[in-house]
C-alpha cells in the first residue's frame, strides 16, 4: 500500500488546526481545585500469539501473492479519495464534585485527495473550512501550500521534510518496494495486531533504514508498520500505521481504512477510503508547484 508518511506535515498542521477549534479546557483554577485521580496499574503486555513456523521469506512471498502480485507491476496510478479524523475530540470537564470528567466530542472529518504515480510522485489535498491545503511530492522537490494556517505561498519542504520524503517508498508500498530492492527481510517473533496474530519482520534497506512491519497470519495482508518518525516539541516520536477493512479494485488488495498512531499522543489520525481508482489518467504537473 502506497506510504502516507510523507504527508504528515500536512495532516499533522490540519490535525492541530481542527483540534484548536474544537478543543476546550478546563480553566487553571479549576484544574487546581479538581481531587488526584487514583493511579491505576500498568496493563500486563499480551503474550505472543502462537503461528506455525514460517521463514521470513515465505511470509513475504505469501504477503506479495496475497495483495495482488503482478497485478501491482501494471498499476502507474492511484487515485484515493475520502474522509480522515483530525482534531481533539476528547477533552476534560471539571463535575460539580470536582473530579475530571473524560467526554468525547464528535470527530471533524476532512475529506481529502491523494494521488500517487509512478516512479514516485505523489499529491495530498486535504479540505477545511472551505480551503484546500496541498502537499506535492514530484520524486525530487517537494512543496506545501497551507491557507488554514494563514500562509498564502507554496512553501518548500525543509531539508528535513525533504529527506523523509525520498526515503519513502513509490506506488506499492514500504515493504515491497524494499524488497524488490534487495532489503534484508528477518523474522521478529509474533505479535497480535488488533485481533489478527502477526508475523512481526525487520526489514533492513541497502542503505542502512530499518523498520518493522506485521502480516496477518490468515490473510497475509500487511496489518501495520513503523512510519517515518514524527517531530513533535523538537523530539522525534515513534509512528504506526495500521491498516484495514482490504478490498479488492482491479486486482490490487487496498486498505479502505488506514490508521496512524504517533507514540505519546493519544489520538489517532483515521483515514476512511471511500473510492480507489487505478491507472486514471494523472498529468506530471499534478505534482508540482503551480507556477
Amino acid at each position: 500500500m502506497f506510504s502516507i508518511s510523507r504527508f504528515q506535515v500536512l495532516i499533522a498542521s490540519a490535525a492541530l488546526l481542527a483540534g484548536a477549534a474544537t478543543a476546550a479546557e478546563p480553566s487553571a483554577a479549576a484544574k487546581s481545585a479538581v481531587k488526584p485521580a487514583a493511579v491505576r496499574p500498568a496493563a500486563a503486555k499480551p503474550a505472543a500469539p502462537a503461528l506455525p513456523a514460517m521463514p521470513a521469506q515465505k511470509v513475504v512471498e505469501q504477503y506479495l501473492a496475497a495483495r495482488g502480485g503482478a497485478a501491482w507491476k501494471s498499476a502507474n496510478t492511484l487515485v484515493l479519495k475520502g474522509k480522515m479524523g483530525a482534531g481533539a475530540t476528547t477533552y476534560e470537564a471539571v463535575t460539580k464534585k470536582l473530579t475530571l470528567e473524560r467526554k468525547e466530542r464528535e470527530e471533524m472529518q476532512l475529506p481529502f485527495v491523494l494521488e500517487a504515480k509512478r516512479p514516485n510522485k505523489a499529491r495530498w489535498e486535504i479540505t477545511f473550512n472551505g480551503k484546500a491545503a496541498v502537499q506535492v511530492f514530484d520524486g525530487k522537490a517537494g512543496y506545501k501550500y497551507r491557507p488554514f494556517l494563514n500562509r498564502s505561498d507554496w512553501e518548500p519542504y525543509t531539508p528535513e521534510e525533504l529527506k523523509s520524503a525520498q526515503a519513502e517508498p513509490g506506488l506499492e508500498g514500504w515493504l515491497a518496494s524494499a524488497v524488490a530492492d534487495g532489503a534484508r527481510v528477518d523474522s521478529d517473533g509474533t505479535e497480535k495486531v488488533g485481533d489478527a496474530a502477526c508475523y512481526r519482520l525487520k526489514v533492513t534497506r541497502k542503505d542502512g533504514l530499518s523498520r518493522h512491519v506485521w502480516i496477518d497470519g490468515k490473510t497475509f495482508l500487511e496489518a501495520r508498520e513503523d512510519g517515518a518518525p514524527r517531530s513533535l516539541d523538537g523530539r522525534a516520536h515513534e509512528v504506526a500505521v495500521s491498516m484495514s477493512d482490504y478490498r479488492k479494485v482491479d486486482g490490487l488488495m487496498v486498505p479502505f481504512v488506514v490508521e496512524t498512531s504517533v507514540k505519546g499522543v493519544a489520538k489517532t489520525e483515521k483515514m476512511t477510503i471511500e473510492s480507489a481508482s487505478v491507472n486514471v489518467p494523472v498529468d506530471d504537473g499534478r505534482f508540482t508547484r503551480p507556477h
